[in-house]
């Protein structure tokens, strides 16, 4: 199973829409509280090139973008065989 890495801040509904999905198909991820801690946030800016928006989300350390970007790669049918990659 792929490493999957989300960086998040409080009431944001585009978080809240990728992990559902990630959750609903079992997909174990590691997030990370960006919305408050001024390092985790400067630590997205760096690995998304600078990306501002929540959330944004990384499979094997390759950023995919944010929500939207995921929900695309899940409609097309490209999200489940990065999932499967290791």
């Amino acid at each position: 199973m792929a490493k999957v890495e989300i960086y998040t801040r409080e009431l944001c509904p585009y978080c809240t829409a990728a992990k559902e999905l990630l959750h609903a198909k079992q997909v174990k991820f590691i997030e990370y509280h960006a919305g408050e801690d001024e390092d985790l946030k400067q630590q997205m800016l760096d690995r998304s090139n600078g990306r501002r928006t929540f959330p944004e989300i990384f499979i094997n350390g390759k950023h995919i973008g944010g929500f939207d970007d995921m929900n695309a790669l899940e409609q097309n049918g490209t999200l489940d065989k990065m999932l499967q990659e290791e």
